[in-house]
């Protein structure tokens, strides 16, 4: 059965089997966005858990407006980052740089930057830039979400996204300039 199948089944129903099946479908990809956000086992594990218990109160006000897959997606990446806001709060670091002022001059930066980045590298940047910042490139570029999907995750517009991701790619190549400094030859 497709999503949309399970989902009115389950509605009609409430056949729990309908349910369990989404679960099925949805936890591994949700864990490895939490794991992949949040960077801890148990917490990843915990948030699958309560992001499971919103998809599940709010199904009948899934409107169908896009996939199944972006809804959950949205759930998942707004639970996510409010859950790392919290917690800079909590420890009095707070900073939320996915909020600052429109950079209009921010130079753009080749997808080729982010494409021939070593592995090692890669994963040693998307580590020290902001949880937003790595959302986005992650939605962009491992996921292959496209502008318009990134835009109904983060309820913001497309020109909006785009300047997120060109910001975010600018801030990821300051980052391995700065861990990454060419020798020279």
């Amino acid at each position: 059965m497709k999503d949309l199948e399970v989902i009115h089944s389950y509605l009609k129903y409430q056949a729990s089997r309908c349910f369990d099946l989404l679960y099925q479908r949805y936890s591994s990809k949700i864990y490895a966005k939490c794991i992949s956000l949040l960077k801890d086992e148990a917490l990843a594990q915990d948030a699958t858990q309560e992001i499971f218990l919103k998809v599940f109160l709010n199904l009948a006000k899934f409107g169908e407006k896009s996939r199944f897959s972006t809804w959950v997606y949205s759930i998942t990446y707004n639970y996510c980052i409010d859950y790392i806001r919290r917690k800079k709060k909590q420890n009095a670091i707070f900073s939320d740089e996915m909020e600052k002022a429109p950079d209009l001059a921010v130079e753009e930066v080749s997808d080729k930057v982010l494409l021939e980045m070593e592995i090692g590298q890669l994963k040693r940047v998307l580590e020290e830039i902001p949880p937003g910042d790595k959302a986005i490139l992650l939605m962009k570029y491992q996921d292959g979400m496209s502008i318009k999907e990134i835009a109904e995750v983060l309820s913001k517009t497309e020109s909006a996204v785009k300047m997120k991701i060109k910001r975010a790619k600018a801030k990821a190549q300051s980052v391995k300039k700065e861990l990454f400094q060419q020798e020279p030859a």
